[in-house]
């Protein structure tokens, strides 16, 4: 009998939460045009868009059987109008592997069926294969090792098609290549002498790359001047002990360099909005309304709108994923409103340590305005677009 006290305490947080679930769901309704879960067998930090709209997403766990899924979206995501709140399993899996090691990023090889991952415990990439129609295995067929990759974290990974699929990749400044992904043949290697951390590497174009540190730096390196250092400058005011992470966002057609908005994001909650030529001085920057410091700053995720000018979001700090609109920020760092917040993993139940969920990683619909997708540490999925209001951003 009086083991029946705690059962009975156990079984009204459940109510509670169930409770705390239904009336989100029910507030839903007018908050999103789209609402869409899936529940994940194992969670990942990885979303990523392959051929045919379809998603990847991969384990990260410290097993040696991470599995690597590519998932057919659900119908809404294909269709011209949306249908409102759907069920679970909106996804089906149409191929997967397995990988021996925790996928920390992954990223598809543009105009290819390849995929490139890395992750712990060294700097070393692997390249699978997606099958066919005849088959649904995702198989790996070879690995790209990283010279002296002892005691280096795993290598931040970024992906482009030009002459021959190129893959940039390196965890620390004085790490960073490029490599042919299925000649393996070295197109660049950075000379620099910094061993600052890397957090993020992205292409802007088949010549130039950007590269952030985890302590706040930016640097641009042209592919075509391989002996030229790789300087990384400081992110204006960026405290120390904060970790940073950067999102690139597309430049309009025809464009230069100048037109690709670079936000910059750190574990305090900073936003800091960039030019890549002269990132001395910042173009606006503005404080997140979010719990800070960051957990760890483990999963920091800042993305742009690919379709809707000056919106970014921001994740990995509790379990929401927040977007705003830049338009109209200055250079004073105020507390940003956001102009929408998604909560709904919040209400998914708990991770494994036993604690709320937290975000993994978030990515924008590449042709959908509001669209976005969210993964968090208990394994959920999410697809959401939100409703439009008068003044927000679309």
């Amino acid at each position: 009998m009086e083991a029946a006290g705690p059962v009975g305490e156990e079984e009204e947080e459940e109510e509670e939460e169930e409770w705390e679930e239904d009336e989100w769901l029910l507030s839903s309704l007018r908050l999103y045009e789209a609402l869409h879960t899936f529940e994940l067998q194992a969670p990942t930090r990885v979303i990523e868009w392959a051929l045919g709209n379809r998603v990847c997403v991969a384990g990260y766990g410290c097993s040696d059987r991470n599995e690597i899924l590519q998932l057919l979206p659900p119908p809404t995501l294909q269709a011209k109008e949306t249908q409102g709140l759907c069920p679970e399993r909106d996804f089906k899996v149409e191929c997967g592997g397995f990988s021996n090691r925790p996928v920390y990023s992954l990223k598809h090889v543009p105009d290819t069926s390849l995929l490139v991952t890395s992750g712990p415990p060294d700097g070393s990439l692997h390249v699978w294969q997606v099958s066919g129609e005849d088959s649904d295995v995702i198989k790996p067929v070879s690995a790209i090792p990283a010279e002296n990759s002892a005691g280096q974290a795993w290598a931040k990974i970024a992906t482009i098609s030009t002459k021959a699929p190129w893959v940039l990749h390196g965890s620390r400044v004085d790490s960073v290549q490029i490599t042919e992904v299925e000649s393996q043949k070295n197109v660049y290697v950075a000379a620099s002498r910094s061993s600052e951390e890397l957090s993020g590497v992205a292409f802007l174009d088949c010549n130039t790359f950007l590269l952030c540190c985890a302590k706040g730096q930016l640097g641009l390196a042209d592919v075509r001047q391989p002996q030229s250092p790789v300087e990384a400058a400081a992110v204006p005011s960026a405290p120390r002990g904060e970790r940073w992470c950067m999102g690139v966002g597309p430049g309009a057609p025809g464009s230069d360099l100048s037109s690709q908005p670079v936000a910059c994001l750190s574990s305090g909650g900073r936003l800091v909005l960039a030019d890549v030529r002269k990132t001395s001085e910042p173009l606006a920057s503005a404080k997140c309304r979010v719990p800070s410091p960051s957990s760890g700053a483990e999963f920091l995720c800042v993305s742009w709108a690919p379709a809707l000018e000056g919106c970014l979001a921001v994740s990995g700090f509790d379990g929401t994923v927040q977007v705003y609109d830049t338009q109209g920020w200055d250079r004073s760092g105020r507390e940003a409103e956001p102009l929408f917040v998604h909560k709904g993993h919040a209400f998914g139940g708990q991770d494994g340590s036993a604690g709320p969920p937290l975000l993994t990683v978030h990515t924008w619909h590449p042709q959908k305005p509001r669209t976005l997708l969210s993964a968090a540490s208990d394994g959920s999925l999410h697809i959401w677009d939100w409703v439009q209001s008068c003044g927000s951003c679309g």
